[in-house]
C-alpha cells in the first residue's frame, strides 16, 4: 500500500485540551446602576437643548435653514450669491405657474409646426 492510502477523517486534535471557552463577563448591579444614570443624565442634556432650540426658534423670526446661511461663515459674495440664487429659483416657479399644462402643450406644438420639415420623423412601417 502506497503512504497516501489513509486518510484520516475529523477535525484536528490539539493538545492540552482545547475545549476551553472563554467566560462571559458578569456585571455587578453598581455597573448598571452607573450606566443607567448616564443614560438618564445623556437624555435630560438632549432634552434640554431641544427646548432651547424650540425657544430660539420661536424668538428668531427667521427659519432654522435662514439662520445657518446667514452664519458668520459666510462671506459676503456667497449671501449675495444665494440670494440671487432663491431669487431666480422664484421667477422660475412663477413662470412655470402662469401657463396651465394645456397652454404649454399648445405652445410646444406651435414651436414643433414652425420647424421645418427635415426634422419631421420618418414612418416606420406600414401606414
Amino acid at each position: 500500500m502506497s503512504d497516501y492510502a489513509f486518510v484520516p477523517g475529523g477535525s484536528l486534535k490539539f493538545k492540552g485540551g482545547g475545549d476551553k471557552k472563554k467566560k462571559k463577563k458578569s456585571h455587578s448591579s453598581s455597573d448598571r446602576a452607573k450606566v443607567d444614570s448616564e443614560i438618564k443624565q445623556k437624555d435630560k442634556e438632549v432634552k434640554d437643548k431641544s427646548r432651547e432650540r424650540e425657544v430660539s426658534a420661536e424668538v428668531g423670526s427667521a427659519s432654522p435653514a435662514e439662520r445657518r446661511e446667514d452664519g458668520p461663515k459666510m462671506t459676503e459674495a456667497e449671501r449675495r450669491f444665494l440670494e440671487s440664487q432663491k431669487r431666480r429659483r422664484e421667477e422660475r416657479a412663477k413662470h412655470t405657474a402662469k401657463k396651465t399644462h394645456k397652454e404649454r402643450v399648445q405652445e410646444f406644438n406651435a414651436k414643433l409646426d414652425s420647424l421645418s420639415e427635415h426634422h419631421d420623423m420618418p414612418r416606420i412601417g406600414p401606414g
